[in-house]
């Protein structure tokens, strides 16, 4: 964001991509994606996921020293809101082995209760494709809902594929299995699905209404297909659970905290000053608008063409 602002204010236009800092951007966003998928491989679902909401928390910190914005009240409250529900969540997550062999991934992905979970996701997802193609329903709920339903194919596959991956650094040797490779090919394809529908989603709304929205169904998704798929909260007591999930609602809050009534900045669109225009003495500018197709009104206020009756 702060190489394309610095970018913005030049003079001479230039392609982001030979911006240095967007570089550097770039490179620290894959640091910390590849930091969450080892995760993976060492904690549960239940944990790993909620605690990106942290990333909103450092969004709102990093603007305000890099991109000079105000720090308001509701950052604040979101934060504190969302740092005592991860806390909660950290202290609270179930107590479950992370070794996962591919034999054991296998059993998995033929038990019963993913099967009926696997065929009900199947049918809600074929239901919002429906209404998203064929009745051009594109409403934001709807969209994000079918992120959320891939998002949770590409969570048990990530665990899978980074538990299998740091047992064979281990020494034991995990990747002849075809389970692994079939797993990679469920990652990359619910990914790509997930990036075009988000797509979609951030291009029809706002920022501040996708971000909050996609992380608790994200997040509730995500952990759902944990508990079904790997059985992370089998021998859990009720107390652990009441207070994971009061957590989780912290969290949520929090980020719902942060985004509320936040504005998104847009490059200014420059004036075209109607005066400038042969054979017409007009004395308004137009202001073009960003959200509509339309170019405002203009000043008719002299009547200086009048049309024959």
């Amino acid at each position: 964001k702060f190489a394309h602002l610095r970018l913005a204010c030049r003079t001479e236009m230039k392609p982001f991509y030979t911006s240095k800092l967007w570089w550097c951007g770039i490179t620290l966003l894959g640091l910390g994606e590849l930091g969450n998928f080892a995760a993976y491989g060492f904690a549960p679902i239940a944990v790993v996921t909620p605690l990106g909401c942290i990333s909103v928390i450092g969004s709102a910190f990093i603007s305000v020293l890099f991109l000079k914005k105000t720090m308001r009240a509701a950052d604040i409250l979101g934060g504190t809101l969302t740092v005592t529900g991860t806390y909660l969540l950290v202290t609270f997550v179930p107590n479950v082995p992370q070794e996962l062999t591919a034999r054991q991934v296998q059993n998995y992905l033929v038990s019963w209760p993913f099967l009926v979970y696997s065929i009900l996701e199947i049918i809600i997802f074929c239901i919002l494709l429906y209404f998203y193609k064929r009745k051009a329903v594109k409403h934001i709920v709807v969209l994000l809902m079918m992120v959320a339903l891939l998002a949770s194919l590409t969570v048990i596959a990530v665990k899978a594929v980074a538990s299998m991956i740091t047992l064979s650094a281990k020494g034991k040797m995990q990747l002849t299995y075809p389970v692994f490779y079939i797993m990679i090919v469920l990652m990359a394809t619910s990914c790509a699905f997930q990036v075009k529908f988000l797509n979609q989603a951030m291009h029809l709304y706002e920022v501040t209404a996708v971000v909050p929205i996609n992380f608790v169904f994200f997040t509730t998704s995500a952990i759902i297909s944990g508990v079904i798929f790997y059985r992370e909260f089998q021998s859990a007591a009720l107390l652990s659970v009441f207070m994971f999930l009061f957590g989780c609602l912290l969290s949520f809050l929090g980020v719902f905290v942060i985004a509320r009534n936040k504005k998104e900045e847009h490059l200014q669109i420059p004036f075209i000053d109607c005066g400038h225009i042969p054979g017409q003495k007009l004395t308004g500018k137009i202001q073009p608008d960003s959200h509509s197709s339309c170019y405002g009104t203009l000043n008719n206020e002299d009547d200086l063409v009048k049309r024959p009756s």
